[in-house]
């Protein structure tokens, strides 16, 4: 059922659960991005694979609905909101469990806007530190222009991280609203088209 952070029980229980064996290495990690002078970052929810997580899902940054008070305080597809229930939804669609993933930002702090080139930078050393934490990542799902510039900026410092790793890239739409403002109605099915295909293809990759 999308959107169960908008239950307290289940909204807590997440909260008491943050530093779960699997996520906490995550979290951990969460709370020393906090600390480095770049704002407020959120907490990965333990409902999600952590350091056993198959899937790096990259977004763009942190949304409303992942800040402390306002929203939940975590990055999760039960947040409040539309993106995150479009991922739910596309999840369960394509069979795909959310504790296969491990959902991250091309830039892990709260901005609310696009990043700039040196923050998609600084956003890049956090996504390969991730990559050390997960072991099991074996696919890459890139949600978004800031996800795949990210993702394109990594490859320049460490260009064979992929083949080391066996990665396998896949790239699709961001799931908000604002990806599919574009005039041309058979565009814009084609984008809805492609991010129910993407996750179908993660889905393949994971069977």
């Amino acid at each position: 059922m999308p959107k169960q952070m908008a239950i307290k029980e289940f909204r807590e229980q997440q909260w008491a659960d943050r530093y779960a064996p699997h996520i906490a290495p995550v979290n951990e990690y969460v709370d020393e991005l906090r600390e480095v002078g770049r704002g407020w970052a959120p907490y990965v929810a333990p409902l999600h694979g952590g350091v056993e997580a198959r899937v790096l899902s990259i977004l763009r940054d942190p949304g409303l609905a992942t800040q402390d008070e306002v929203g939940s305080g975590f990055i999760c597809v039960e947040n409040n909101d539309g993106s995150a229930e479009l991922q739910a939804v596309l999840l369960e669609e394509a069979g795909i469990s959310p504790f296969e993933l491990l959902p991250w930002n091309a830039y892990p702090w709260y901005i609310n806007r696009a990043p700039k080139a040196s923050e998609l930078d600084a956003g890049v050393e956090t996504i390969l530190h991730l990559l050390e934490l997960a072991p099991k990542v074996k696919v890459v799902l890139l949600q978004g222009g800031d996800a795949d510039h990210a993702w394109r900026r990594l490859l320049r410092i460490a260009p064979t991280v992929e083949r080391d790793r066996g990665l396998t890239v896949v790239r699709t739409f961001h799931p908000s609203p604002q990806a599919l403002f574009v005039r041309d109605r058979e565009e814009r099915a084609a984008r809805v088209a492609r991010r129910r295909e993407a996750f179908h293809e993660v889905a393949a990759l994971l069977a």
